[in-house]
């Protein structure tokens, strides 16, 4: 069964992140397996309006400005007209949400739902139950998967959490793990230093990936071994913090800040080092330490979230998210790596290569949609009972937000018919698969024409 899907986040390309490289990688795969693939997410700086990526992925970068950490302002009506117009012009018949920050794809499937279409909710994050932030996040989770069709998470922890979250049925959540493309992330053992010990750290310099311990650890391992240095690839509010523990500690010569990192230069980043330590306080998966293991690195990393299912316990230790814990560790890995004791990098990158892959994500993927198009469709009641189980108060506020969208939607349809939205015609998926990504039958075409033009040049004297 082939699919119109619409992936929707706020995070993508030239956005870095996982959530962005996950959207990007399974579109790819779905589209060479035949199916429709759109992404819907806002502009950044001047790219905006309509864009082709690689494989004929076209993208909507959507006139909506952003209010803080790339999300855009959540106003749930005025993006209402333009999504429903890009539905409807694209035929779209799954509409796939990514990322429990991201306003955008909360509101393009309530709008879907209203509309009749099925929507799949994939979460990239972990939360906690305590704090404002979250306690409003999770509350706007529950609102937004309590119509939804199916949820998918990275790992069997991260479904936990959310099925405690957003307070859904575990049967309506699968696992499927994130991966990674390991031709970007081949070992190269002859860029490490031959006489040093380097660790990495390739991560957004945020509370929440660790900063704190990190600034712990770095001169308290400096100073029990004299050979080993770091590379700091990255930014954020944390680095001044990094950047005045390696003054204060006199560090220059061996803490090393790269700045911000493309996503297609973090490879030549990783085979530098030895050992990639992730110091994060919270993970539902962690692709970091995937491509660092692809690359052939030792991974050392706090013992939090989804990380214990990632890596296999001889390709990584873990550690509780602690400075002497992760001490303790790194002072093992060290030992390990002068005295030899690691995998060989091609043979940990050829077991990553066979554990992670996106046509496998793709496949699983796939089913889930073929399931959730088979769902028959929830009557008004049933929709409005969701809603109103939600909370004594949100309940009901849900309920009205819902009412008023169906409203806006009459209008909508009284102003502009779905008759008058002209459909966009779809490329074959022979056409894709031709032009975009097989260079051998590209070549084929090209050898092709050039004897056809031959021929006829020929019949012509």
């Amino acid at each position: 069964m082939k699919h119109h899907v619409c992936m929707v986040s706020d995070f993508f390309y030239p956005n870095q992140g996982g959530v962005e490289s996950h959207i990007y990688h399974l579109s790819q795969c779905l589209i060479n397996r035949g199916h429709k693939v759109i992404v819907v997410t806002h502009f950044y700086g001047n790219r905006k309006g309509i864009r082709y990526l690689d494989n004929g992925l076209k993208v909507y970068y959507l006139p909506f400005p952003t209010m803080y950490n790339q999300c855009i302002l959540p106003t749930i009506l005025t993006t209402f007209p333009l999504l429903r117009n890009i539905f409807i012009r694209e035929k779209i018949t799954i509409v796939h949400g990514h990322s429990a920050f991201s306003t955008m794809a909360h509101e393009a499937m309530f709008h879907a739902r209203n509309m009749g279409l099925k929507t799949v909710f994939t979460d990239h994050s972990l939360f906690g139950f305590a704090d404002a932030s979250s306690i409003l996040t999770n509350k706007l989770l529950k609102f937004s998967l309590a119509d939804c069709s199916h949820a998918i998470c990275v790992s069997h922890t991260s479904k936990e959490n959310t099925v405690l979250r957003a307070c859904i049925k575990p049967d309506l959540v699968s696992v499927i793990p994130n991966a990674v493309d390991s031709s970007m992330f081949l070992p190269d053992p002859s860029k490490r230093h031959q006489d040093k010990i380097t660790i990495v750290i390739v991560s957004r310099l945020v509370y929440r990936k660790g900063m704190d311990l990190l600034a712990g650890i770095i001169p308290e391992i400096c100073s029990k071994h004299p050979d080993v240095q770091f590379i700091i690839g990255g930014d954020g509010p944390k680095r001044i913090l990094l950047e005045e523990i390696r003054e204060n500690n006199q560090l220059q010569d061996r803490v090393t800040f790269l700045g911000p990192l493309k996503h297609s230069q973090v490879r030549d980043v990783l085979v530098q080092g030895d050992i990639l330590i992730n110091t994060s306080l919270t993970e539902a998966f962690c692709i970091a330490i995937v491509e660092a293991a692809c690359c052939g690195l030792k991974v050392v990393s706090t013992r939090v979230g989804g990380v214990p299912e990632v890596l296999p316990p001889d390709m990584i230790k873990l550690a509780e998210p602690s400075v002497k814990a992760l001490v303790s560790a790194l002072d093992e890995a060290i030992s390990d790596q002068r005295n030899g004791r690691v995998i060989d990098p091609q043979e940990a990158h050829e077991r990553i290569k066979n554990m992670y892959t996106w046509p496998n994500v793709a496949r699983r993927t796939e089913i889930v949609y073929d399931m959730v198009h088979k769902l028959p469709e929830r009557d008004l009641g049933t929709r409005v009972r969701r809603y109103y189980q939600c909370g004594p108060l949100a309940g009901k506020l849900f309920v009205i937000a819902m009412v008023i969208d169906l409203f806006f939607l009459c209008v909508l349809k009284f102003l502009q018919p779905e008759n008058e939205i002209e459909e966009c015609p779809d490329f074959s998926s022979t056409y894709r698969t031709s032009a975009f990504c097989n260079h051998g039958n590209k070549r084929k075409l090209l050898n092709e024409d050039k004897r056809r033009k031959g021929r006829l040049k020929a019949n012509q004297n």
